[in-house]
């Protein structure tokens, strides 16, 4: 590594636990969010116990209390205390914001997709364009990565985290996963750093605490598959 480049850091992309938003099948983007089922409260208290050995040394949340309740036991477990950041919310539904019928929700995957693919002038209808949801979610990471420590846990959302990741992570763009199902307390893996770009080091799908706590049964628009959604 160059002398004068900065310390790579290992940042843990987990998607929050399972929601009554996700299991009622709506697009619940706004502040502050519904919280955690208790499936979801067991996700959370599993990925704590998935995550014990990796050397967490921060833990970020967004502003959504889902974040926040996923991210307590662990942060409990490690004795750090969550830093919420502004800008690593989920991708805002705009106009279909807590709509569930089945246009709304292929109105949200298909912009997702637009963004994922590349095309991030795409707007969301009533709300954001890619390039505003990369500027604020970059904004954050770059928060957050740049303190010093070299393992940090951003607990976010799975849209958000496809997307980012898929735009930033030169070594995941076009791979099938960016727009495969990202399911509650998933797991992306990159190293690197803001000012020299990140790559993959896992793309773990399924709940970090085993795949034994998904819910096959919940309709989760923001978790669900882009693949199809034009």
């Amino acid at each position: 590594m160059n002398p004068s480049s900065p310390r790579p850091v290992r940042l843990l992309l987990m998607r929050h636990g399972q929601t009554y938003g996700n299991v009622a099948g709506a697009l619940d983007t706004a502040l502050p969010g519904l919280e955690l089922t208790d499936l979801g409260q067991a996700q959370a208290r599993a990925a704590a116990r998935a995550l014990a050995d990796r050397g967490v040394e921060q833990v970020v949340v967004s502003t959504r209390v889902r974040t926040h309740q996923t991210a307590a036991p662990t942060a409990q477990v490690q004795e750090l205390s969550p830093v919420e950041l502004p800008g690593i919310h989920e991708i805002g539904a705009g106009d279909f914001e807590m709509a569930s019928d089945e246009a709304s929700v292929r109105g949200y995957l298909s912009t997702v997709r637009s963004w994922v693919t590349g095309d991030l002038g795409v707007r969301m209808p009533g709300g954001e364009t890619g390039h505003e949801f990369l500027d604020r979610y970059d904004a954050d990471v770059e928060r957050a990565t740049t303190g010093g420590h070299d393992t940090v846990l951003l607990v976010s959302h799975g849209a958000a985290i496809r997307t980012w990741v898929a735009s930033r992570v030169t070594d995941a763009a076009g791979r099938p996963e960016a727009v495969q199902p990202l399911h509650n307390t998933s797991l992306v893996t990159v190293e690197g750093h803001p000012r020299t770009g990140w790559r993959l080091l896992d793309w773990h799908a399924e709940p970090v605490g085993g795949a034994f706590l998904e819910d096959e049964s919940a309709p989760d628009p923001t978790g669900e598959p882009t693949s199809d959604a034009r």
